[in-house]
């Protein structure tokens, strides 16, 4: 139980030296008091009064934790027959300021003070002291099995999780704890070729390091786009996580994101190489900051995310496509939904903007007779109409798209067990003579990418191999056994030439050189 102590202060500090002395004597004997703390938690006022000494009194407490005794400040005082302790104060208010100002001590409690024995002790400035600090800035001993309260604004703030729960964040390899340095930092290997223009893309022959962090079938990898970064590798994974290596030197991961609670199914880097775009099977689709880990934009597409695209003149907008029988474009400066795309289908499985981003190829899952309507559509961005929905007539789903980084042309992974080639241009027709056949897909989501001068068209396999082919004759020019499960993806080395990275359905990344 807290005891209040009044005090009455008739003087102000303007006045003189000699005003302030005769306040004390006379004030000191009509109101100075001792206050008794008995072990009921009930004050008693003593009727002894003292005298004070001059400008050096000092706040005295008796007991167990207080070292000095009434004795040492007046030698004619006398030790109170209190059981606990005393208080003894001036009513000088000048005193009392520059008393608690310097010698304030924390206020003890008896252990064996009843049911209030667990408060053991607490800093604390009496009531009725003025001392000229705010009481919002004094420094408070929180009793121990209280719990501090947190403002409502911090219990609410969104927290994002950028390191492996599994480690502390000074744990996880080349996690520098403290220190922004992932973009800052260029690669010693890469950086003899920046001077110089990327030469022919060359074939991968030998492993040069395996990266083994995920837990869950890695669906995508893809280099920075921006040249002294393009050492840094992108993840996305089944394990819900998504993360940044080094992977032209050290094989470190850089950083874990775990800002999705489902799988993630697709990743890209933007072009400044500094945010990254991930959709999930939780519905939403999140811009994340490669530096901090921190939410740019997180959008609820009311449905599991397969591909998420940048439109390729406005990175602020994006596509999404999924387990839905539509597309929807978001921008995410707004984190509004700017457009939406219907067709009748179940599911989008790609989406790939052709050149300039005023049409746009999706893929669907429909394989039935009368689905050669629905296979490969052609969207115009700007008016969200169907500019062509005859391009592909067999009955093969299509699960991954690439562009021509040069020609007027993509191709498509079908699970056919071969990609085929079409126009970028209306009406966006297949060549029928040339077709890029010897790996297998079986089922798989397999991807396929071009060599920076598109010389180079490479696929995985459901075999667990990585293929290479000549893009103008479609001839094979070399397959990699790179993985003992299905590989996924292929990503080629925008700088380094003949270094390719590779991941698999086991979880397992590995770069070739």
């Amino acid at each position: 139980m807290s005891s209040l102590v009044a005090y009455e202060d008739s003087e102000s500090e303007d006045e003189s030296e000699e005003g302030a002395s005769a306040s004390v004597q006379t004030e000191s004997s009509e109101q100075s008091q001792k206050v008794e703390v008995c072990n009921n938690s009930k004050l008693t006022p003593s009727p002894q009064s003292f005298t004070p000494v001059h400008d050096q009194t000092v706040l005295d407490y008796h007991g167990n934790t207080s070292e000095r005794s009434s004795s040492s400040l007046h030698p004619h005082s006398q030790p109170q027959s209190c059981s606990d302790r005393e208080i003894k104060y001036c009513s000088s208010k000048t005193t009392q300021d520059k008393h608690f100002r310097d010698t304030a001590a924390p206020l003890s409690l008896p252990a064996s003070q009843g049911k209030n024995s667990s408060l053991q002790t607490l800093s604390h400035t009496p009531q009725g002291f003025c001392d000229g600090v705010n009481p919002a800035k004094r420094h408070f001993t929180v009793p121990s099995g209280i719990r501090p309260y947190i403002p409502k604004r911090q219990r609410l703030a969104p927290s994002v999780e950028t390191v492996d729960p599994k480690y502390p964040a000074e744990q996880v390899p080349g996690n520098r704890t403290g220190e922004n340095q992932i973009l800052s930092d260029v690669s010693a290997r890469v950086k003899p070729y920046l001077a110089h223009k990327p030469g022919t893309a060359g074939i991968p022959r030998r492993l040069l390091m395996s990266l083994g962090g995920h837990h869950g079938p890695v669906n995508t990898v893809q280099w920075c786009p921006v040249p002294h970064l393009s050492h840094l590798l992108l993840s996305a994974s089944m394990d819900k996580t998504f993360k940044v290596w080094d992977g032209a030197e050290s094989g470190q991961c850089l950083r874990v994101y775990t800002c999705h609670s489902g799988a993630v199914r697709d990743a890209c880097w933007t072009p400044c190489g500094r945010h990254l775009l991930t959709g999930s099977f939780d519905n939403t689709a999140v811009i994340t900051d490669v530096e901090t880990g921190q939410q740019i934009a997180k959008l609820d597409n009311q449905f599991k995310v397969m591909c998420a695209v940048l439109h390729p003149s406005n990175s602020d907008v994006f596509l999404c496509g999924g387990y839905s029988s539509v597309v929807k474009a978001w921008d995410s400066r707004s984190c509004k939904m700017v457009k939406v795309y219907k067709a009748g289908i179940q599911q989008t499985l790609d989406i790939l903007f052709l050149r300039g981003g005023v049409d746009f190829i999706t893929s669907s899952d429909c394989v039935s007779r009368d689905s050669a309507d629905r296979t490969l559509i052609a969207w115009d961005y700007q008016t969200t109409a169907k500019v062509s929905n005859q391009i592909y007539h067999e009955r093969y789903t299509c699960p991954s798209l690439a562009l021509h980084p040069l020609e007027e042309s993509f191709v498509a992974q079908t699970n056919g067990n071969y990609m085929a080639v079409f126009s970028s241009q209306q009406p966006y027709r297949m060549n029928k003579r040339r077709r890029y056949e010897g790996h297998k897909v079986e089922g798989y989501a397999v991807q396929c990418e071009f060599s920076l001068d598109g010389t180079i068209l490479a696929s995985g396999s459901a075999t667990g191999s990585a293929h290479f082919y000549d893009y103008h004759n479609a001839r094979t020019l070399h397959t990699l056994h790179a993985h003992s499960q299905p590989c996924l993806c292929v990503s080629q080395h925008p700088v380094l030439p003949a270094t390719v990275a590779t991941c698999d359905w086991a979880g397992e990344i590995k770069i070739w050189n």
